[in-house]
């Protein structure tokens, strides 16, 4: 079963989110709670346009900084998407595999 990530710790993973840093699990863990707490979205929303916002102004581009987090939301549900289709192929394989070893040892005993 999956960890439930607290405030605390979601707020620890933001700067490694906007980087763009955070493995698969810890990603789906920080997407699913971003997604159910207001408040750790908010300090999501805040953070990102301060760290992106500086960089921006610093290189004197014209921006929409909601659009892009929002952008990066998604790519992140997209990534974790992925990844789950993956990993359920392999769990699926794996079963198949099993199966088959099963099949082979009762196929060896009863012969």
């Amino acid at each position: 079963m999956e960890e439930y990530l607290d405030c605390k710790e979601c707020e620890r993973l933001i700067p490694e989110f906007i980087a763009g840093k955070l493995e698969y699990f810890t990603l789906k863990r920080f997407c699913d709670h971003i997604r159910s707490c207001q408040e750790c979205k908010e300090e999501l929303t805040i953070q990102f346009l301060v760290t992106e916002g500086m960089a921006r102004l610093e290189d004197g581009d014209a921006f929409d900084l909601n659009r892009e987090l929002d952008k990066r939301l998604e790519e992140a549900k997209r990534k974790i998407r992925r990844s789950d289709k993956v990993l359920n192929f392999g769990a699926m394989l794996e079963l198949i595999f099993m199966a088959a070893i099963l099949c082979f040892v009762i196929w060896i005993v009863f012969r």
